[in-house]
């Protein structure tokens, strides 16, 4: 008798056991999916973004600077604000770059960006097509 409840016990244990490795993978998961992912591409972002600065564009820092690149070292940004003030800022100080031909920072400026440029598409290619045809007539009166 002693032998059946040992037994009982022990599937109970392992279910337990298991469901309990499910519930931690799926903590993981959502942790991964939820935090570190994105982080990890916003970073590549701000990478892409610092790297792609270059003198002439209009930037912000941290503190909330607005200014206008003059000169691009390897670790510094010379930013001029006024007339005559320019400030030097290390690299990783530049929160973002307004200029119109800088690197979007933001997902949502893309993916407004790429719908327009998509629509832009869409109107060419009735126009093309018209074109095409025409020029397919013209052709076949040659002939």
């Amino acid at each position: 008798m002693n032998s059946l409840v040992l037994m009982a016990a022990d599937s109970t244990s392992s279910a337990s056991l298991t469901s309990s490795l499910i519930m931690f993978a799926a903590i993981i998961l959502i942790f991964y999916f939820l935090i570190y992912r994105p982080q990890k591409k916003r970073d590549k972002e701000a990478k892409a973004m610092l790297a792609a600065m270059k003198k002439g564009d209009k930037v912000v820092t941290i503190g909330g600077i607005h200014g206008t690149i003059v000169t691009v070292k390897d670790k510094t940004v010379v930013v001029k604000v006024d007339d005559s003030a320019r400030i030097e800022f290390s690299k990783e100080a530049i929160s973002s770059v307004t200029s119109k031909d800088a690197v979007k920072t933001s997902p949502d400026a893309a993916k407004k960006e790429k719908k327009a440029v998509e629509a832009k598409a869409e109107e060419k290619a009735p126009e093309t097509e018209v074109k095409a045809a025409e020029e397919s007539e013209k052709t076949e009166e040659t002939k």
